[in-house]
């Protein structure tokens, strides 16, 4: 190892340690951790075990400075790998990556939004690739051919499972990638190869400025290998990848059974134990305490016994289409009341694609009924991407028979609901969105799980007010859209934006009655339409 390392605060150094000393087993005999003192606290950070007889460590510097670095091994009687000392030397980070220069991800202090150390706000524009590290996206091509797609469109944030996938048993081909499977049979031990073809993913994403949420793995998967193995499991994936600026995601539709489950109901409570404790675990060992979400089957807080392990709650609200929007609505509402507050937000919603009347229309719906009514971020996903349909070869049928649908990726990631997701969140984007509160007394009719064509309203009182109705309004005498309770003693003006491709038409001054009330005016097309009112200053 060096005597000393030189690194960049926030920018990721890795180094090594080799032992002298065989065993025959390493994974399992040994875990090795590096301590760094510097002025303001301590990190100790695990490392991962790199095969043979080497472990490797990753840090990216809290803050710039000397750290005094101390090995700590398990087995305190091998001289190489046990309190070997160094030096690091970070200096100040000058460069001007956004998920680097504002710092790491944290939850603002409302409790309601995400942010950055230095208090810039965090947009989750999330997208589904659940089975993106497997190898029927070819790297480097078609992986990166989708981040500079997603990038281009505006996305943050990219769920994607650490190769423990949804919709097959353990070590189903499917779930490879070019070297091989992320355990061994049997679980024993993992494939350091594997991770490292992983590893050259998620770097790129977060070069890329996209956030990986990574989701250690579906949450069937922790009966089948016991919480020892996935404590491993997620050891491994913090030594790996928690340098970088990612989110932890515990499991995916955690309590949920396999699918041919004998003892379903038993599996379920043993996964919600088991999820609780591999939460805590996570807790005690990331040294940099990266966010925490858990992917539900419905409400992330409810798959746990103990909602201190998450910081993000995260929803799944159904597949209908259109018949889902209410449901996500009734849970967004309800779970921003719950206490302690945490950020809510929709983690997968109807795939635009999937089942029935999954469609771009429905897309820009959920996005704005959700964000409108509170929401912290939200996350779309393409059926045929999040399983990596290829031409050649679709994903096939999930364990219980069904198959979800043949369409290939290469046609999916150009559908226009992820190009018109980015245009909302671009629209969002030119207010202070994090200060937004619903506010459903401003409009009339008023949307709401069981009036979906009505209009949802947000915004700040006497700044501005974003409110998008999915069903146009049509000439008198039939009813029309109103504005209600505009302040008095404010000018304001509006303007109309068309969701499909970001259109504008100039409303001018508006004039309310004297009760504060304004009509809406016929929209110029009959579709979906936000109309955006903002104060004058001045």
């Amino acid at each position: 190892m060096p005597k000393q390392i030189f690194a960049v605060q926030y920018e990721v150094s890795e180094w090594g340690y080799v032992s002298g000393k065989a065993y025959a087993d390493p994974f399992n005999n040994v875990e090795l951790d590096v301590v760094l003192t510097g002025s303001k606290g301590q990190w100790r950070v695990p490392t991962y075990w790199a095969g043979g007889n080497e472990w490797r460590v990753r840090f990216a510097p809290p803050e710039a400075g000397t750290y005094q670095v101390t090995t700590v091994c398990s087995d305190k009687s091998n001289p190489y790998l046990h309190g070997q000392a160094s030096s690091l030397e970070a200096t100040a980070y000058r460069g001007n990556d956004p998920l680097l220069a504002h710092g790491p991800l944290r939850i603002a202090a409302s409790k309601r939004t995400i942010e950055h150390a230095d208090g810039t706000p965090f947009f989750w524009l999330g997208d589904t690739w659940w089975m993106g590290l497997c190898k029927r996206w070819s790297w480097p091509d078609d992986f990166k051919l989708m981040i500079a797609d997603r990038v281009a469109k505006g996305f943050t944030v990219i769920q994607i499972v650490a190769g423990l996938y949804p919709d097959m048993p353990p070590f189903d081909e499917r779930g490879a990638n070019e070297a091989g499977f992320p355990w061994e049979k049997d679980f024993t031990r993992i494939n350091p190869a594997y991770f490292d073809m992983a590893d050259l993913r998620i770097q790129w994403l977060a070069r890329s400025g996209l956030v990986p949420c990574i989701v250690s793995c579906w949450g069937y998967f922790l009966p089948l290998m016991g919480v020892e193995k996935m404590k491993q499991h997620l050891r491994n994936m913090i030594a790996r990848w928690g340098a970088y600026p990612v989110i932890w995601c515990l499991a995916g539709e955690a309590t949920m059974p396999y699918y041919l489950s004998k003892n379903p109901e038993q599996d379920r409570q043993a996964q919600m134990d088991g999820w609780t404790e591999v939460g805590q675990y996570v807790r005690q060992v990331d040294p940099y305490h990266r966010l925490v979400t858990i992917h539900p089957t419905q409400v992330g807080r409810d798959q746990v016994k103990d909602e201190s392990v998450l910081d993000i709650n995260m929803l799944q609200t159904g597949h209908g289409g259109y018949g889902s929007i209410s449901n996500t609505i009734v849970s967004v509402t309800r779970e921003r009341s719950r206490q302690p507050v945490m950020p809510v937000l929709v983690g997968e919603v109807s795939y635009e694609g999937i089942l029935h009347e999954s469609t771009a229309e429905v897309q820009r719906l959920a996005f704005w009924a959700s964000m409108l009514s509170g929401a912290a971020g939200h996350t779309y996903g393409g059926n045929g991407i999040w399983q990596v349909n290829t031409r050649q070869k679709p994903f096939g049928a999930s364990p219980w028979g069904g198959t979800w649908g043949s369409i290939p990726w290469e046609e999916v990631y150009r559908l226009p609901g992820s190009t018109q997701l980015g245009l909302a969140k671009g629209l969002l984007q030119r207010y202070a969105w994090w200060r937004f509160e619903p506010h459903q007394e401003w409009v009339k009719p008023a949307g709401g799980p069981q009036n979906l064509n009505a209009p949802f309203a947000a915004g700040i009182p006497g700044e501005v007010r974003v409110i998008y109705f999915y069903y146009p309004t049509y000439q008198k005498p039939a009813e029309q859209n109103q504005v209600l309770n505009i302040e008095p003693g404010i000018r304001y003006k509006a303007f109309f934006w068309r969701p499909r491709d970001g259109e504008e038409y100039d409303l001018g001054i508006i004039k309310p009655d004297a009760s504060g009330t304004w009509e809406i005016p016929i929209q110029p097309t009959l579709e979906d339409w936000v109309v955006v009112i903002e104060s004058i200053r001045g």
